[in-house]
């Protein structure tokens, strides 16, 4: 194993850190947000939605983009970009300007996402062994991160715009120094551009348990907050404990999904996952007490968090450039994020916030009824990925 191979996975790992430190720092301040500019449920509800957008505007774009240019340098592009855009975020004094730095952020964290996927699925192909699962893992800890630091800053009285600013302004000079260490894409044989067009179907079934997945991801991490302090009277500063809690399990999870998919297989972690997720966000609605809602939270985590890493690892191995269908599955995924939350803020407006939140419920059901269409096999191997060496010598 060479030194450049080792820097790879060390540094896709800290590309998903970064990633989830970004996206859970402004997650978790939600509600002094709310505070600031004096939103509705409804209009956080809208400024999800077009975070949410802006995302998957750039995620339909990717399938091109990245058989052309490649995970490494949509990574080198999109990651500082991301940290700038947060900063702007930060900053945004009203409304309309508001909406414009989400979309922003919404775009440059839709490359991202796609690309660090991409590239944790060539430096998993390089290992020759699974190794997503601990890719997410990363995510786990940068949202659990952003999670102690919003307490804190909370507990401290900083405000939504020095704390959302910090956090951007240090992740922009390591997202710069990261980008020397991603590997590139193996060359794909020209006979391969037709597959870039149309994506085997087991693509299309990997993005729809993406996607539910995802919207229960969203759901967690967008309203728990927001539940625990305005529907179970919870303190601020305990209600933001709940999403970091939610990453902890995922990020447990995360660290054993390699080990136990290699032993029970997609298809039963997957069903399993499912039923979890149901099982114990049920027990979060039920509960009479904050502390009961928290410990449940991190049952949901344990459950959910395998899903995403599985997904797109089976959609690494189903073409020959990982990119194109990582880029189609997950373009489905993160239409659940942006649907989610979006219909959770609408359903709360017309009935209650707990009975929105029952949705995800129903999507844990739904995992593990889909899970169920899967092969009984996986229908690819992780094989190493050719060297140049290799593609000179076919050539």
């Amino acid at each position: 194993m060479t030194r450049d191979l080792r820097m790879a996975r060390y540094g896709a790992v800290l590309t998903f850190v970064l990633a989830g430190l970004m996206v859970g720092t402004m997650t978790v301040r939600i509600p002094a947000l709310t505070d600031k500019l004096h939103l509705s449920e409804s209009m956080v509800g809208t400024i999800l939605l077009v975070w949410g957008l802006g995302a998957l505007v750039t995620m339909q774009s990717m399938r091109r983009v990245m058989a052309r240019a490649g995970s490494r340098t949509v990574l080198r592009v999109g990651g500082p970009l991301t940290a700038l855009s947060l900063v702007g975020v930060a900053f945004a004094p009203d409304l309309p300007v508001l909406l414009g730095a989400v979309t922003l952020f919404g775009m440059a964290f839709g490359m991202v996402d796609i690309a660090m996927n991409a590239q944790g699925s060539t430096v998993e192909r390089a290992y020759g062994r699974p190794l997503m699962n601990g890719m997410h893992a990363g995510w786990c800890v940068g949202a659990i991160a952003a999670g102690g630091v919003g307490s804190l800053s909370i507990a401290l009285g900083l405000s939504f715009t020095a704390n959302v600013a910090l956090v951007g302004l240090l992740a922009l000079p390591v997202m710069i120094a990261v980008g020397r260490t991603y590997l590139p894409e193996a060359p794909v044989a020209e006979g391969a551009t037709a597959a870039r067009r149309r994506m085997p179907p087991v693509v299309y079934l990997l993005g729809a348990l993406m996607f539910f997945a995802f919207m229960v991801e969203g759901t967690v991490a967008d309203w728990n907050g927001l539940y625990m302090r305005d529907t179970m009277g919870a303190p601020e500063a305990v209600a933001a404990l709940g999403y970091p809690i939610f990453e902890l399990g995922m990020l447990i999870a995360r660290l054993t999904g390699d080990r136990l998919r290699s032993r029970f297989g997609v298809r039963g972690m997957l069903t399993v996952s499912g039923l979890a997720t149901a099982g114990f966000f049920a027990v979060v609605l039920a509960a009479p007490a904050a502390v009961v809602a928290l410990g449940a939270v991190f049952f949901v985590g344990l459950g959910v968090a395998t899903i995403s890493p599985l997904t797109l690892s089976l959609a690494g191995t189903a073409t020959p450039n990982p990119g194109p269908a990582i880029a189609q599955a997950g373009a489905m995924g993160y239409a659940g994020l942006l649907l989610g939350p979006v219909v959770i803020g609408f359903l709360s407006d017309a009935t209650s916030l707990r009975t929105a939140l029952g949705l995800a419920v129903v999507l844990g059901l739904l995992i593990a009824g889909a899970a169920r269409f899967l092969p009984r096999r996986e229908s690819a191997e992780i094989t190493p990925l050719p060297t140049r060496t290799e593609h000179a010598a076919a050539a």
